[in-house]
């Protein structure tokens, strides 16, 4: 792996937390781009090189990005100055993002005209279970690809799955994503009824914790509930996104999701309570509101 050329398109929390995994397991031609150029400096720091635009990716063998959106992921693959537009292209690209099946599907497309594989690589886990790899990773692309890119992927992610050979990971993803919004509407919504008479939430959530309900998610959502800390490690804007998305995947495939679409409401309306930019487990906070819960300031 190492003799190969690395690219990095997109160093946010995600992209950074992922690429400096691929820095610790002994890639040494790492080269990378984002929009913000400041935001790579803790990269180049630990060894990656830094370049002003997206075409000086393109001669690279495997080019990784991590963007915010399918718009976004199209316009650095396929708008001007893009990694499939200039006179070279990479050898593959994988996405890491989560984007829809349409988007994943139109670069894989321009991608193959270009000679180049494409590889769908979503990840579960937030900046920093990235960091303490604690991260997972569902793949779709040409079996050729992921062999290509597997190696990387296994030195940024606890688990690596296949899923298929088009656009199934980025699937697999929305739906991941939905349970998440409904697991944590879930727990708002019973340690909201459990607080609302007269159990702390400290003490509820300390049995669910010791029960077979026990998980690595409900521990750490429950955390958060517990200290009323909500820096975002995702935005309810962010799930918002993905539920649209999901949303309407299943529409296509004419599978009804009452228990989506009624999370998706909740969502909208924590955002319009004004936690848009906050840690999507303020659905809590909407719960207690609806509940009548009365208190002091977020974190007393």
């Amino acid at each position: 792996m190492s003799d190969q050329r690395i690219g990095w398109l997109g160093t946010g929390r995600l992209g950074t937390a992922m690429a400096t995994r691929l820095l610790e397991g002994g890639t040494t031609n790492l080269t990378v781009w984002n929009r913000t150029a400041s935001k790579a400096a803790a990269l180049v720091s630990t060894g990656a090189q830094q370049v002003d635009t997206i075409d000086d990716l393109t001669g690279c063998d495997i080019v990784f990005t991590t963007v915010m959106s399918s718009p976004d992921l199209l316009a650095v693959t396929l708008g001007p100055g893009g990694l499939l537009t200039g006179k070279t292209a990479p050898k593959v690209i994988v996405d890491c993002s989560t984007v829809s099946e349409d988007a994943a599907k139109e670069v894989r497309n321009a991608a193959a005209e270009r000679g180049t594989a494409m590889l769908s690589a979503p990840v579960s886990g937030n900046a920093s279970m990235v960091a303490a790899g604690r991260a997972a990773i569902v793949a779709s692309g040409p079996d050729e690809a992921f062999e290509a890119a597997r190696g990387y992927l296994e030195s940024m992610a606890v688990s690596v799955v296949h899923c298929g050979p088009n656009e199934e990971a980025p699937l697999v993803k929305l739906c991941h994503n939905l349970l998440l919004g409904m697991i944590t509407e879930a727990l708002a919504e019973v340690v909201t009824l459990s607080e609302k008479g007269g159990v702390a939430p400290a003490v509820f959530l300390d049995f669910i914790n010791g029960s077979v309900l026990a998980s690595t998610f409900i521990g750490n959502k429950g955390e958060a509930i517990r200290s009323r800390d909500y820096a975002p490690t995702f935005t309810s804007k962010s799930l918002r996104k993905d539920f649209d998305l999901g949303l309407a995947a299943a529409r296509a495939l004419e599978v009804p999701l009452p228990l989506a679409a009624a999370t998706h409401h909740l969502i909208q309306t924590a955002i319009g309570y004004g936690y848009g930019d906050d840690d999507y487990v303020t659905l809590y906070e909407l719960a207690a509101r609806a509940a009548g819960i009365e208190r002091g300031e977020q974190g007393a």
